[in-house]
């Protein structure tokens, strides 16, 4: 009985926490600009983060088949896409020429020390959250497959019906 209830207990904490708000972390953009997690806001439209690394080739290939529609999207939901980095050390400097080259038009910050990561849970990468336009989670989803991507368009239409 007691096992039940921590069980239930565990999986309730963890829900609570999927659908609160993202941590308050201190990062960096890739030009050098101080973010604060916390204060990520859209006008009360969704935002989408993923995070991934310079190494990560499912990575890519996810923000690479978004890039390709994220203007249709934003025109369709006003959604704001932010990539994370996780890359450390000299990794870290692959990262601003990486998406100067593949034509990226979102946000690109650095989580260098990986604290952002740890604070949102994060055990691998890709990793993606849609935040509903509150700011809270509504949506948590791990790994990439080719087509990914129109589930996370789905995701994101949800959070503004």
């Amino acid at each position: 009985m007691l096992n039940k209830f921590l069980l239930t207990s565990f999986l309730l904490a963890a829900c609570l926490h999927m659908k609160g708000q993202i941590p308050t972390v201190n990062l960096k953009d890739i030009d050098g600009k101080s973010i604060n997690t916390g204060k990520v806001s859209n006008d009360g439209k969704p935002v989408i983060i993923s995070f991934f690394a310079t190494w990560c080739k499912p990575c890519l290939r996810e923000l690479n088949a978004i890039n390709e529609v994220y203007e249709e999207w934003q025109e369709d939901t006003g959604v704001k896409l932010i990539a994370v980095s996780i890359d450390e050390g000299a990794n870290s400097f692959k990262v601003k020429p990486l998406a100067r080259t593949q034509g990226w038009t979102f946000p690109v910050w650095l989580d260098s020390n990986k604290d952002f990561m740890r604070a949102m849970n994060v055990n691998m990468v890709p990793s993606v959250f849609v935040l509903d336009g509150k700011g809270n989670i509504a949506y948590r989803h791990t790994g990439y497959v080719e087509g990914g991507e129109a589930e996370l368009i789905r995701q994101v239409k949800a959070t503004i019906r």
